[in-house]
């Protein structure tokens, strides 16, 4: 896949208010030669980027399940993201306006029309990701033919949200945040943020199957506690605080109801062919949400794959994955 980007010049309006001039989509696409190819789109995840070959590459890439070479692979750099789309990391900070999950499916619609996309054949999105292919679904009925959403729920939960103010309750006590008008701002504020997160990404079998300590006699447990400090730093350094507190507003702005008559209406409106998947030990997203969903989407098909390792198994899961995927894919090929 190559990566580019896209400049829309008109100015974009947010839709709970504030304008972004010049708005900025980095994307990553595969072109493979030999004619019209099925396009297949990818939504990322919070902390992800444009290129699922890179965080997803047991899935996509040459000769994979979603093969590049086979297929137009498309993937956008979601709005406020720490990755070259337009956000508060290009240097406006807190004076970026918040934008919602509406309006980051919004830019994608603009980058499809860009690229001459009249049609998509498997609208792909877990988490942050499903929300975008979820309300895709019902923004443009008529160019998403068929969705694989996972790992999601229809609405922001308020135990999704409450997660999300805590970190950026964590976030706001670094006085860097505020105070600082680098990408270093709010470094440490991050790194907690990144730890209390993670707790929620994983699930208490994951974590007791592999930070368990290895002497029976420890005086102190501190392997998980090790594991939680790397990973807040391992964030730290490639992602900002400014983006990631932008990204948990657009978490909880996701409400496929709002201005439709309600969530359950809004489902019942989807025409694309949507494959739903949970996962059971998700604590973040419990499979009762996508099993609402699969209930209100005419003709969607429910499927649940076993993890030990909670939201996450949707990164990791690529075995269980590829079974539900691998179907879908022989039906846009036939």
């Amino acid at each position: 896949m190559i990566q580019a980007e896209y400049i829309h010049e008109e100015p974009f309006r947010c839709e709970a208010g504030g304008t972004i001039d010049n708005l900025r989509i980095v994307y990553h696409i595969s072109m493979p030669g030999g004619g019209p190819r099925k396009v297949i789109w990818i939504c990322h995840a919070l902390t992800a980027n444009s290129d699922p070959e890179e965080w997803w590459p047991e899935m996509v890439g040459p000769g994979r399940l979603i093969d590049t070479d086979r297929y137009t692979v498309v993937c956008a750099n979601m709005l406020c993201s720490a990755y070259g789309s337009s956000g508060p990391a290009q240097g406006r900070f807190l004076d970026f306006p918040k934008v919602t999950v509406r309006d980051i499916v919004r830019t994608e619609a603009l980058l499809r029309r860009h690229l001459g996309i009249g049609r998509i054949d498997l609208l792909i999105g877990s988490s942050i990701g499903g929300f975008q292919a979820l309300e895709w679904t019902v923004m443009e009925p008529e160019v998403i033919a068929r969705a694989a959403i996972m790992a999601c729920g229809p609405r922001v939960t308020p135990w999704l949200t409450a997660s999300n103010e805590a970190q950026r309750m964590a976030i706001e006590a670094d006085p860097t945040f505020r105070e600082c008008r680098t990408l270093k701002g709010g470094a440490a504020g991050l790194r907690t943020a990144r730890a209390i997160a993670l707790i929620s990404y994983r699930s208490y079998q994951g974590y007791n199957s592999t930070q368990a300590e290895p002497d029976e006699d420890t005086l102190f447990a501190e392997r998980a506690a090790s594991y939680e400090r790397y990973q807040g730093r391992k964030l730290s350094d490639r992602f900002d605080a400014y983006s990631y507190w932008y990204l948990t507003h657009s978490v909880d702005s996701h409400n496929i109801g709002r201005g439709r008559g309600g969530v359950e209406a809004a489902l019942r409106s989807i025409r694309a062919r949507c494959v739903i998947v949970g996962i059971d030990s998700d604590a973040l997203f419990p499979t009762q949400e996508q099993k609402f969903m699969a209930r209100n989407i005419p003709g969607a098909e429910y499927h649940e794959i076993t993890s030990a390792f909670g939201h996450d198994g949707f990164l990791l899961e690529y075995g269980q994955l590829s079974a539900v995927l691998g179907p879908v894919l022989e039906k846009i090929n036939q």
